[in-house]
């Protein structure tokens, strides 16, 4: 099939823009708490919000694309999220926000609904694993700038002498972000337009499903496998970064704003690094291994970072971050590569697994208060991460990441 490449870059870049949008409730989230003067159970309702707009649009975002084309879908989602980003910024109260963070989490499902299958046929199949990572890569490369831009805005809305100060209000520095989210929609909805992605929705290639059918792959194994393997890894990945922030001031006494935002920063930053090496092991290893070694490094640094000095905190949610790079692109890859057909209403399916981002943050937070430590809580993030490693050891795609032999001229056998 003919590579898109204009398609290829749009989405990279789409990625880019939904982790930047995404990642910032994780270095806010103490301005949260105290802005609403709430409590930590109530906060984790913030993410909630955001996530379970997943649960709710990933399937329609599916049915949506089939009937129409990624084009649509994807202005419909920049759009709706110009408009939760402003609805946000205009009335800040605790109630708008939950609306506003719902729309914005929509966009969000529609794009990632729509950009996945994209991605695969844009650069081929057997290719998708890898271009998984690249995006991956950016993804933590958004998520790595976004605590740092959010620094810089808020200095700028405590400056009486800059426009951001006349529209944001004065303890609501973290609110400058929302009106930058507008701003890239907007800039977004021109990209999008400009780009030509007709070519790449082929009506053979992704056949229709219906809403009875969509329903149906709920009773695959395969599906219902993969789909708990995405809602695991998105719910290690929101609670451990939303908790960050909230974790080194209550455990350490660090400052929220200036370390917390900066080990959050670093956290994604290592994501990022690790997609630079998961691009070579993915090249050299099958994706199953990969992700069961991962998960092995994820537990060992994590338990680190709980049970460990302030110095180690600091040095050991970073590293987490590393392993986590490929887990998302690597059980995407496995999933869609394990199925021959039918891959948008596939990753319809998938995205709802999102849903588990919503429910991290609560939990963590109802435990923090049930136990009286977030220490304590943080252990149940252990879980999510030892039903990754179960997939990834039982895993049987029909399609097997493309690997080179080193020091060999004989073609690996996943070649042929």
């Amino acid at each position: 099939m003919k590579k898109n490449l204009p398609a290829v870059g749009m989405v990279l870049a789409t990625f880019f823009v939904i982790s930047f949008f995404t990642n910032i409730l994780g270095p806010i989230f103490p301005e949260l708490i105290q802005s609403f003067d709430i409590g930590l159970a109530l906060a984790g309702f913030f993410p909630f919000a955001f996530f379970a707009a997943y649960g709710v649009m990933s399937i329609p975002a599916g049915l949506l694309v089939q009937r129409t084309n990624e084009k649509i879908v994807i202005l419909l989602a920049f759009t709706l999220s110009a408009f939760g980003a402003l609805l946000f910024a205009i009335f800040p109260s605790f109630e708008l926000a939950m609306i506003a963070l719902f729309l914005i989490g929509s966009a969000m499902a529609l794009l990632q609904v729509s950009i996945n299958p994209l991605l695969r046929r844009c650069g081929g199949s057997q290719h998708f694993a890898l271009l998984s990572v690249v995006a991956q890569l950016m993804f933590g490369a958004g998520a790595t700038l976004s605590p740092v831009v959010y620094l810089s805005l808020s200095n700028l809305a405590e400056n009486e002498s800059t426009l951001l100060s006349n529209i944001v209000p004065e303890t609501m520095s973290w609110l400058s972000m929302y009106w930058l989210f507008a701003l890239m929609s907007f800039v977004m909805l021109i990209w999008v337009a400009a780009t030509k992605l007709e070519n790449t929705h082929s009506s053979k290639d992704q056949p229709r499903f219906t809403w009875r059918e969509c329903a149906a792959l709920f009773r695959n194994t395969t599906v219902v496998k993969f789909f708990f393997a995405i809602a695991a890894y998105v719910a290690l990945e929101q609670g451990i970064a939303n908790s960050i922030g909230v974790f080194l001031h209550q455990t350490h006494g660090l400052d929220t704003k200036l370390v917390g935002a900066t080990v959050v920063s670093e956290f994604w930053m290592m994501l990022t690094v690790g997609c630079f090496f998961g691009l070579a092991f993915m090249k050299l290893y099958d994706v199953r291994k990969l992700l069961s070694w991962f998960c092995v490094g994820a537990v060992v640094s994590l338990s680190l970072a709980i049970t460990g000095t302030a110095e180690l905190a600091v040095i050991a949610f970073p590293i987490t971050g590393f392993f986590l790079s490929i887990l998302w692109s690597g059980l995407f890859s496995l999933a869609l590569n394990s199925f021959d057909k039918g891959h948008g209403a596939i990753a319809g399916i998938l995205c709802t697994g999102i849903i588990g981002g919503a429910f991290a943050s609560p939990i963590i937070g109802l435990f923090a208060e049930a136990f009286g430590s977030l220490q304590m809580a943080l252990f149940t993030l252990l879980i999510p991460t030892g039903y990754i490693f179960y997939v990834a050891i039982v895993a049987q795609p029909i399609v097997n990441n493309h690997t080179i032999r080193l020091f060999s001229k004989k073609p690996s056998e996943q070649e042929a």
